[in-house]
């Protein structure tokens, strides 16, 4: 979600370098040294050292913090690269790589996503440059340079463009001559996990964690002979099981080299369906509205909680942000750009609000949150201070909106560890990007799906996205019925179930830098999916009546704009099926 105004987002014209390079001239004299028979020359290699993001970000550099490494969408391995413009930064990243001198090089990557930028500079001749303007898929970049007389290292980089969505880069070559820094190893197919234990077991689902392998990069989780679900981490769930039933589990390593071979097998057995199990008993209504109450001025309507129209049914507070302890965050109220809004009214009107039937919910991160929760010690800090929060405010719960990055394993176990403490009442919402979503290998569906017992609502963001691909395989632009019913529909074939997918969307063309959709467009696309009418051109294979409902950045926008989202979305979605 966006802190700043939308309407402010000015994009400064750039003048884009024009690529070019010279025309080589080779001598006869120098074809007839090459030509000599007996002469010995070494194989080209690939100097680039981590050129596929395996080891994060290791030998790369990225300006401003822009880049991080993502699971999906990948080319090959495990992990890309994935960079976010922002401002006056194009999210470059840089790899200095030994070169030899006097040599020609290639120079590829693959890239998606947004503009992207692909180069080479410090080469002693002329530097080169390729880019595109962004792609749904993957599209492999492509240029060439030779290296001077005395060059002995040369800079190789990706970047995006100003203002421009993120891209993702992944599979990077600079093949020519070793310069003397060699090429990475080609590695070793993994060991086979061992430890591998059944956990905490609920009527249609089992946790497991095993021990873990050097050299993996992540793990298959089998049922039976049948693949489950995977996990780049030491622990995962397997849902949709059925209750009071006996299930036998193993896992294997993979990484680039391949997949090791299964582990023991362990059995695990799902509890009674008359248990009572550790799902969430709330007070959010079968179709629900969430709004995102801004504790900051930006431009839109400044807002008491009180203020808030009684059409939203979830309120999240934004934000909760980082503190200096890995993984904790911290609320502050900001009574100075709330005129004066004290913490005793805050809370006041987060009492009155409940009162009222709704929930009030601190959202975690925003667009420039910089939580990071990726070990056992950050996620226990994470759980413990929103847990803090809550006791301290009386928040009905959490969402998670990080958008930039989340590790699914060590969220599972945080929010866990959060729902332990506070009880089965917790309300857990999410708020990922588009890209987030398009496919269950990503972080953030593989930590919803994680914990799909314990989940209210998904409220992906269908918007500043750009185009992105539907559930069908084809590509459908934002701001469409299109958009929203085929990109949810990835979520509800994908393993949620619908009472847990809302349509996140802007309340106004001044909330979000792109995507907006009237109110009209909201609602037709509620009625696509939940009741089959108002389909644009893709109509989903079936309904989903349970549908929670649609989410919107933010209460201050839709005030600015006279409630006009609220007014038109919140009636409608009250009255699905």
């Amino acid at each position: 979600m966006e802190r700043s105004a939308g309407s402010s987002r000015h994009r400064r014209r750039r003048v884009r370098p024009l690529l070019g390079g010279a025309v080589a001239v080779v001598a006869a004299g120098a074809l007839a040294v090459t030509g000599l028979a007996g002469s010995a020359q070494a194989a080209d290699v690939n100097v680039a050292r981590n050129a596929g993001f395996e080891s994060g970000l290791a030998n790369w550099t990225c300006s401003g913090g822009s880049g991080t490494t993502v699971s999906s969408p990948v080319h090959g391995g495990t992990s890309a690269l994935k960079a976010t413009p922002a401002g006056q930064d194009n999210a470059k990243c840089t790899q200095t790589v030994a070169v030899k001198p006097g040599s020609t090089y290639t120079l590829s990557s693959w890239v998606q996503g947004g503009y992207a930028y692909l180069g080479a500079s410090g080469t002693g001749t002329t530097d080169v440059s390729t880019w595109t303007p962004g792609s749904s898929s993957w599209t492999q970049l492509r240029t060439s340079f030779t290296t001077g007389p005395s060059t002995s290292s040369v800079t190789v980089y990706t970047h995006g463009w100003y203002g421009q969505a993120p891209y993702v880069a992944d599979d990077v070559q600079v093949t020519g001559p070793d310069g003397g820094g060699g090429t990475d190893p080609e590695p070793a197919i993994p060991g086979a996990p061992a430890g591998l234990t059944v956990g905490t077991t609920t009527s249609s689902s089992v946790a497991l964690s095993w021990n873990a392998v050097s050299g993996a990069t992540g793990y298959t989780v089998y049922r039976g002979g049948t693949k489950a679900t995977t996990s780049t981490g030491t622990s995962a769930t397997v849902t949709g099981l059925a209750a009071d039933t006996a299930y036998q589990f193993s896992v294997s390593a993979t990484n680039a080299a391949g997949e090791s071979v299964r582990s023991a097998t362990v059995s695990g057995r799902t509890a009674k369906a008359t248990d009572p199990g550790p799902g969430p008993v709330t007070s959010v209504p079968k179709h629900a509205v969430t709004g995102y109450w801004q504790n900051f001025n930006n431009g839109a309507a400044v807002q008491k909680l009180s203020d808030v129209p009684a059409n939203y049914d979830i309120i999240a507070v934004s934000f909760a942000d980082a503190t200096a302890t890995p993984g904790a965050v911290a609320f502050n109220l900001d009574s100075a750009g709330l005129n004066g809004y004290t913490v005793a009214q805050f809370k006041a009107d987060i009492k009155a609000k409940q009162a009222a039937g709704k929930n009030v919910i601190i959202s975690i991160g925003g667009e420039k949150g910089t939580v990071a929760v990726n070990s056992d010690a950050s996620a226990t800090a994470f759980a413990d201070s929103v847990y803090a929060l809550i006791q301290e405010y009386g928040f009905n719960g959490v969402d998670i909106d990080l958008e930039n990055g989340l590790n699914s394993t060590y969220m599972t176990k945080a929010l866990r560890s959060l729902s332990s403490k506070a009880g089965s009442g917790l309300v857990i919402t999410m708020a990922p990007q588009t890209i987030d979503m398009q496919s269950t290998s990503g972080e953030y569906f593989k930590t919803a799906l994680n914990i799909k017992d314990i989940l209210t609502v998904v409220n992906m963001q269908y918007y500043n996205s750009g185009s992105m691909l539907g559930c069908d395989g084809k590509v459908y632009s934002q701001g469409s019925v299109d958009f929203l019913t085929a990109l949810a529909c990835i979520q509800l074939e994908g393993g949620l179930a619908p009472s847990q997918v809302g349509l996140g969307v802007p309340a106004s063309t001044r909330g979000a830098g792109s995507g907006y959709v009237a109110p009209s467009v909201v609602n037709a696309a509620l009625d696509c999916l939940a009741k089959g009418t108002g389909c644009g051109s893709f109509k989903p294979s079936r309904t989903y009546p349970d549908l929670r409902g649609a989410m919107t950045w933010s209460t201050n926008w839709d005030a600015t704009a006279g409630n006009a989202w609220s007014n038109a979305v919140g009636p409608h979605v009250h009255g699905l099926p």
